[in-house]
């Protein structure tokens, strides 16, 4: 019997499959070498030596010293540490409280849960806004800062839509102010060039399972010279930044997925902006007026595009087509439309907002899959735009 086939994925901002080679990199250390890195011993010898190829791998990709990389779980953890850990390290050395931190209105909920968790300890969380490509308001930014800050966080690019920010800009205008800088770039690695000292991050997310390496581990990247609390304590491994026993594996999958990512970048992006251009046109082509592109039309991811069926619901357009996998903002409930924050914010038409769906395509998505994607969303947007009711939306 043939096994059913599965949905054309295309969401890859979502998270992606680990690559081969990164799985390749990574079984020895969950079966045979399986030493504690701090162990003396031959086998914790191996370990440690292990961990620290792959923390000269992450810095590699992003123009830094390996000294200057700190493994975490994940990309919510490395945001939390830069975000709580600057705050406490204010509090503890200098006593300074009050303080804001200032952040892109559209920034990943990691971002706006730490910085208004900081409340508590005296800090003022501030959003700046966007406009209507989600770039962020740089005249704002700079009229907030004449506030004492501690910290400006925003994203290298959005998750959402792909808009790419002015990070440049951004960090600028913070130092001007004597602010940390701190750069989400989760969605960003392994799609566009991503350099610390270019961008002027003193701190930088990056998550590991969007860029082909597993669940479960990311990475912060901290400039020599600046100090954070850290958010655990215990026998002081990562230079007593992040203390636990190393997940030696997954750190090694994360510095093979790095150096991947490196390799591949240029023909990698160029390939995927063929696809999702491909992909844009097809679907204006198929439905005129009755699809938008949200988000910057130049400065955006490669992969990205987040298109909105107007007049629809992007969950029911997704409920229509089973064969596709990938992801919508929008969710209805008791009748009412709720649409994404994020294109809130930039103010879309709640007519477009609600009917957005996030198309991401990844090193693995071939044209036959875009062409056929395609296909199936004009088929079956047309047949839903045929039987629309109207329905209420609410940012």
């Amino acid at each position: 019997m043939t096994a059913p086939q599965k949905p054309i994925y295309l969401d890859y901002n979502a998270t992606t499959p680990t690559d081969p080679a990164v799985l390749e990199a990574m079984l020895p250390w969950l079966t045979t070498e399986f030493g504690n890195p701090s162990s003396q011993h031959a086998y914790g010898k191996a370990a440690h030596a292990a961990v620290e190829r792959a923390r000269a791998e992450v810095a590699s990709l992003i123009g830094a010293h390996a000294d200057e990389i700190v493994f975490t779980g994940g990309g919510t953890e490395a945001t939390n540490q830069a975000l709580k850990g600057a705050a406490h390290h204010a509090l503890r050395h200098t006593g300074k409280n009050l303080l804001q931190i200032a952040y892109s209105v559209v920034e990943h909920p990691a971002t706006v849960g730490a910085a208004q968790s900081l409340q508590a300890l005296g800090f003022t969380p501030t959003a700046i806004p966007v406009d209507r490509h989600g770039v962020i308001d740089l005249d704002a930014l700079a009229a907030a800062l004449r506030d004492p800050t501690l910290a400006v966080s925003i994203m290298h690019a959005n998750n959402e839509t792909g808009t790419i920010e002015p990070v440049a800009a951004v960090a600028a205008a913070a130092r001007r102010g004597g602010a940390l800088v701190h750069v989400d770039a989760a969605q960003s690695a392994g799609k566009i060039p991503v350099d610390v000292t270019a961008l002027g991050a003193d701190l930088l997310t990056l998550a590991g399972h969007k860029l082909y390496a597993p669940k479960g581990v990311g990475a912060l990247y901290v400039r020599r010279g600046v100090q954070l609390e850290p958010l655990i304590h215990g026998a002081g491994q990562e230079s007593g930044r992040r203390a636990g026993t190393e997940n030696v594996a997954y750190m090694v999958g994360l510095g093979a997925a790095c150096r991947i990512a490196g390799e591949k970048l240029a023909a990698a992006a160029a390939r995927m902006q063929a696809l999702r251009d491909r992909l844009w046109a097809r679907l204006a082509a198929g439905l005129g007026d009755h699809v938008v592109l949200n988000g910057h039309p130049i400065d955006r991811l490669p992969n990205t595009a987040n298109v909105g069926f107007v007049g629809l619901i992007g969950a029911d357009v997704l409920a229509a087509i089973p064969e596709i996998a990938a992801s919508t903002g929008s969710a209805c409930h008791d009748g009412n439309l709720s649409i994404s924050p994020v294109l809130a914010a930039m103010k879309v038409d709640p007519r477009v907002a609600g009917g957005a769906v996030r198309l991401s395509v990844g090193r693995h998505t071939t044209e036959a899959e875009v062409d056929r994607a395609t296909e199936l969303l004009i088929e079956r947007t047309r047949g839903l735009l045929a039987g629309a009711a109207p329905r209420t939306a609410a940012a």
